[in-house]
């Protein structure tokens, strides 16, 4: 963490590549940074100058007399690797290169970069960079750029990969007053990347959001975890907008040439920034429209929205815009009506929009602001003015700014003033109260659902799902086996024989291929199945059956079976692949679905598995009808990729003449594949197609898995392929009471929220006080959430469930909150009075030392009452230290390791 900190905050710094040099870099730094020497220590370092601007000159920062928190880079590339030594042989462990590593040969520059990375790792230094623009800190007179433009304190931290375009839209919001907590330019991210600034920033109590210029999260699957871990702490508290580049392949292609990344495809990243909960914007000015109303209201509740306005024109152009992107017109209660009637000019719109026309004064827009507000069936508001009647823009900015101030609204008040010169103070008024405020309707609209998305992103992310038993060690270790096997023949593979058995192994209905060596023994096959029956080739080495003629439906009797075994045969040894055949399987066909759908998962290479759902059969390649999501995943999850398709509105509204279904079964299906993939890092690509339903059946026709070779010949630490940590089973075990009673262990989960409700609210006054040092009743959705709904990289709760009957009880909590940037973790334990002396607190604390020492981390530490004896005998009997904190609690702290 101090690494990270000194980055910006440091007490002294060194800038290696000094030069008064005129136009130089080295010089534009240099002035930026002793605008702030006044809060800091600058030295300069270059062994070329004895002096520079009157200052002494040291050839070598280990020369440098005082200790150096961080040490700023501007010297070739060739010597980055030397001057990393010598910054560590100075105690310097924080170094900003903005050295361009690489220029003509980019070979040569990313192997540069791999052995800057390299050293830096062996030596303990963190590294910002390079090719970046560097870090600005406005509120602290830090400037670690090269940037010649100047940069206002704000509460808005903002992150760029690009240092160019960061200076550019730096300049650009500059020009509209907006501030910065920090700049931040990360080049290349060989080692501090989005995931460590979130971390960071999300922390800063001077950042209240966090904007992102964004191209690739990195070059391997870490990045993209530490950004997926990080983003998901943070978004609940402090909002993060993200403006992601390349959505097409010729703008892809631009990123790669421009960073050297692996760019997945756009639709994968949205996977991405959903589940991490960030709003992604289109544009730049998105970013800031964004982080101003973040800062200034509280986020929608819904799509309804209301308009105030003296123009028509404008207001029909906000209606279009407002459809446009899934937003609604509210409809205003009579009483609203009937409200606005009181005061409002006789010709007034008597709806939504509400009109007020030309000449209306402030007192008509205030009021008018009040009364809409009231409605229960708004969720928002717009106000839009254009200057008109003899009422002046800054009067009428007035009345609204003094209205918003004195109503406080809970609901999101955004204005649009249209004009020039003439409204330019009624705008900056409106701004500088506090109202998010606009050149135009349309970015008022597109501002306000982008934030309504973000916050029924954030809902749904954390809705209690619907409880799914746990599958718990399913038999998968023969399958690891036939997978390697496959590899050490070459193929990568899976025949349908053998993907189908993955698929059954996790409880997903399946045809199963019955091998038969030639026609006849396909014959006794079918009239077992029963006719019709589908015969297909049985392959390691052809992916595409059917566009090889590969594939016969609907054989309907033994005649047609032989003629179409004969098809085959003569097919294959026409096109040379008889000897790529093992024979053929006979299944029994499916006849007339209501759907064919796909489900599958696609490996990338930052971003690891991801799963896809939608049209299926024959059609899939022509309507691409799919949906993407990550793993793992629950009900709720689930349930949202399909949400996102076509396919799945006719299967909830019912297409034509075909039933409804039972969309709880499709559900459980995206799950077991979730769970498959997330216990097989070996599957590079899977394709379940078609999976079809038919009545209250749904089964799946065929299945193909490649293999990811790396994989099967890596030994992978557990999970390691994914950018969300699963549920760890490994943590599930049966455990007896000292009075004999049996509880099961296991870690949390969101399912659980009923369970975690029960057993808070059972609890004495004495016991909630101890846990939360306070009586806790009444807990809501959004805090058992938090409690429930973790990540397991960051938090681990344990609880303790005691089953009698069908009735199961949660009978205590053992959490764990690890700070991934301190190295510790704050615990706390909860026992339900009945089991209190029974062992179980030493048992749940022991369990979180051990997660705790698995992480890595240094020490755990928790905040108890004084008069918490039954907790503090605890903690002396495990070997805490106990130190008072104050009159009322103290702390408790075990070193775990040095």
């Amino acid at each position: 963490m101090q690494n990270i900190k000194n980055f910006f905050a440091p007490s002294s710094v060194a800038l290696i590549g000094a030069t008064d040099r005129e136009n130089s870099l080295g010089s534009v730094v240099l002035e930026n940074l002793l605008q702030g020497k006044s809060q800091r220590k600058i030295y300069m370092v270059n062994p070329a100058k004895e002096e520079i601007m009157g200052s002494r000159c040291y050839p070598d920062i280990s020369l440098v007399p005082d200790s150096v928190d961080l040490a700023i880079v501007l010297t070739p590339a060739q010597t980055i690797p030397l001057i990393l030594e010598q910054c560590a042989k100075a105690g310097v462990c924080s170094v900003l290169i903005l050295t361009a590593v690489y220029k003509d040969d980019r070979y040569e520059g990313r192997s540069l970069e791999h052995e800057t990375g390299q050293i830096a790792k062996k030596l303990g230094i963190s590294i910002i960079g390079p090719n970046c623009m560097g870090i600005i800190k406005p509120g602290t007179m830090f400037n670690a750029s090269f940037t010649q433009k100047s940069c206002a304190p704000g509460h808005v931290a903002f992150l760029s990969q690009s240092g160019a375009l960061g200076s550019a839209i730096l300049d650009w919001a500059m020009a509209r007053g907006i501030g910065f907590s920090a700049f931040v330019s990360l080049g290349s991210m060989i080692d501090i990347d989005f995931g460590d600034m979130i971390d960071y920033f999300g922390r800063d109590p001077d950042t209240r959001s966090i904007i992102i210029y964004l191209e690739s999260l990195g070059e391997m699957l870490i990045n993209a975890k530490k950004f997926m871990s990080a983003a998901r702490g943070f978004a609940r508290s402090k909002p993060i907008i993200v403006l992601k580049s390349g959505k097409f392949k010729e703008s892809i292609e631009l990123i790669k040439t421009h960073t050297d990344f692996t760019v997945g495809e756009d639709s994968y990243y949205n996977a991405v920034f959903d589940r991490a909960g960030v709003v992604r914007v289109e544009q730049i000015e998105d970013l800031f429209n964004c982080a101003s109303i973040l800062n200034t209201v509280n986020l929608p509740k819904g799509p309804n929205m209301a308009m105030i306005t003296n123009a028509r024109g404008a207001a029909v152009l906000a209606t279009d815009a407002l459809m446009e992107r899934g937003g609604k017109l509210a409809k205003l209660a009579e009483a609203t009506i009937e409200e606005l009637n009181n005061f409002m000019p006789a010709n007034w719109s008597k709806a939504n929009p509400i009109d007020l026309i030309g000449d209306v004064n402030p007192e008509h827009y205030a009021k008018a602001l009040q009364t809409t507000l009231k409605d229960p069936g708004v969720s928002g508001l717009v106000l839009i003015y254009t200057p008109q009647g003899l009422s002046k823009p800054s009067e009428i900015a007035q009345a609204i700014a003094e209205s918003v101030k004195q109503n406080r609204p809970t609901k999101p008040v955004l204005a649009a003033v249209m004009g020039a010169a003439e409204v330019a103070d009624a705008r900056k008024l409106l701004y500088e109260s506090g109202l998010p405020t606009y050149d135009f309707p349309e970015d008022a609209i597109k501002t306000y659902l982008y934030m309504y998305h973000y916050a029924r992103n954030l809902d749904i992310l954390y809705e209690t799902p619907q409880d799914f038993p746990l599958m718990l060690g399913p038999a998968k270790n023969y399958l690891k086996l036939v997978m390697r096997n496959a590899i050490e023949r070459n193929i990568c593979q899976l025949n349908e024989e053998d993907s189908k058995k993955l698929l059954i192994t996790y409880g997903i209905p399946c045809t199963e291929p019955n091998y038969a060596k030639d026609a006849n023994e396909a014959c006794c096959i079918a009239s077992q199945l029963g006719y019709p029956v589908v015969m297909k080739i049985s392959s390691s080495r052809i992916m595409h059956k059917s566009d090889i003629g590969g594939v016969k439906l609907n054989i309907i009797g033994d005649k047609e079976l032989k003629q179409a075994y004969d098809q085959i045969m003569k097919s294959m040894a026409s096109q040379g692949l008889e000897d790529q055949i093992d024979g053929i399987t006979i299944q029994r066909m499916v006849t007339q679905p209501d759907y064919e759908l796909t489900i599958g998962c696609k490996k990338d290479q930052v971003l690891g598995p991801l799963l896809t759902f939608g049209l299926g059969g024959r059609e899939t390649e022509f309507f691409y009808d799919i949906s993407i999501g990550l793993p793992p995943l629950n009900q709720t999850l689930a349930r949202r990729i399909l949400e996102r398709t076509k396919i799945y509105k006719a299967m909830v509204n019912g297409a034509k003449t075909k039933k409804t279904i039972d969309l709880r079964l499709l559900d459980e299906i995206m799950v077991r594949v979730s769970n498959m993939v997330v216990d097989f890092p070996e599957i590079m690509e899977l394709n379940i197609n078609p999976l079809v339903i038919k009545e209250a059946d749904i089964i799946a026709l065929d299945a193909r898995v490649i293999l990811d070779e790396k994989s099967i010949n890596s030994k992978l630490e557990e999970y390691s392929h994914l950018i969300i940590t699963p549920y760890p089973t490994r943590y599930v075990q049966q455990w007896i009471c000292l009075d004999g009673t049996r509880v099961l262990l296991r870690p949390v989960r969101p399912e659980d929220e009923l369970l975690e409700k029960n057993l808070i609210n059972g609890l004495s006054e004495e016991s909630s006080r101890y846990r939360f040092f306070h009586l806790l009743r009444d807990i809501t959705h959004e805090t058992l959430s938090r409690f429930c709904n973790i990540d397991y990289e960051r938090e681990m709760a344990i609880i303790a469930e005691y089953q009698e009957g069908d009735h199961r009880q949660n009978v205590g909590v053992g959490r764990l909150i690890m700070d991934p940037m301190e190295q510790n973790g704050e615990f706390a334990l909860l026992i339900d009075d009945n089991f209190q002396g029974k062992g179980l607190g030493l048992k749940l604390l022991d369990m979180l030392i051990g997660i705790a020492q698995e992480k890595g981390l240094k020490s755990v530490y928790g905040v108890v009452l004084n008069d918490n004896n039954k907790m503090l005998n605890l903690a002396r009997k495990m070997g805490f230290e106990i130190t008072s904190r104050s009159e009322e609690d103290c702390i408790v702290t075990l070193n775990i390791s040095k």
